[in-house]
């Protein structure tokens, strides 16, 4: 009740309930919403799937890079990680390049990348032919060892990367988007649901690897 009390303190009871029950992957009946309501829910759940698909696919092209990278997997060799943890949290590898997500996704142009938080679009310094000012695009996350985060329902909401060498920032996290909250996600919750039931108890810890 406490939890409840002081993570939801701000919210209506109705929508603090609807949170709970979407961390859990359940529905909270709408039998009173308007038809516009429930359009609007519709085209928002909608929204979600689309962005933690494009989130899979990127998270699916960083597990093939690691493969392909013997200096990301000696990195985690000998950070002592085998290369069953390495699947089971769905490990993978950012290439150091600026549009290595061009590879992977037909538009490197397409909005969703830069509304999941994958890629970073920003005004260039140099104007077109017309004197207006084009916008650079590049990946957010480059040479780093890449961490999926999922929700309790194990879909992809989210990145951390972690530098191989030295280089700032260490970590790197995706940024605030329409399916992560930071502050409302703890990594590993859903690979470790099993241990969870089994022991019942977990020991929070900070950090990807600790």
């Amino acid at each position: 009740a406490i939890r409840f009390l002081t993570e939801y303190s701000g919210m209506t009871f109705i929508d603090a309930v609807k949170d709970l029950a979407q961390q859990v992957g359940m529905a909270v009946p709408e039998e009173d919403s308007s038809p516009a309501e429930r359009e609007q829910a519709a085209a928002q759940k909608q929204r979600r799937n689309t962005l933690t698909d494009v989130l899979a696919k990127a998270a699916e092209a960083y597990r093939k890079q690691l493969k392909a990278s013997p200096r990301a997997v000696d990195y985690l060799k000998g950070r002592g990680l085998s290369g069953e943890i390495a699947a089971q949290f769905g490990l993978g590898y950012a290439p150091d390049g600026w549009r290595s997500l061009a590879s992977v996704f037909p538009s490197y142009d397409d909005p969703l990348l830069e509304e999941s938080g994958m890629v970073i679009s920003k005004e260039a310094d140099d104007a077109d032919a017309s004197g207006e000012a084009e916008r650079k695009r590049y990946d957010r996350f480059r040479d780093r060892i890449m961490f999926p985060i999922r929700s309790v329902q194990g879909d992809v909401i989210g990145f951390g990367g972690r530098v191989l060498d030295r280089g700032e920032p260490k970590y790197l996290n995706s940024p605030e988007t329409p399916v992560f909250s930071k502050g409302r996600e703890l990594y590993g919750l859903f690979e470790g649901r099993a241990a969870l039931r089994q022991r019942g108890y977990a020991l929070v810890v900070e950090g990807y690897m600790d």
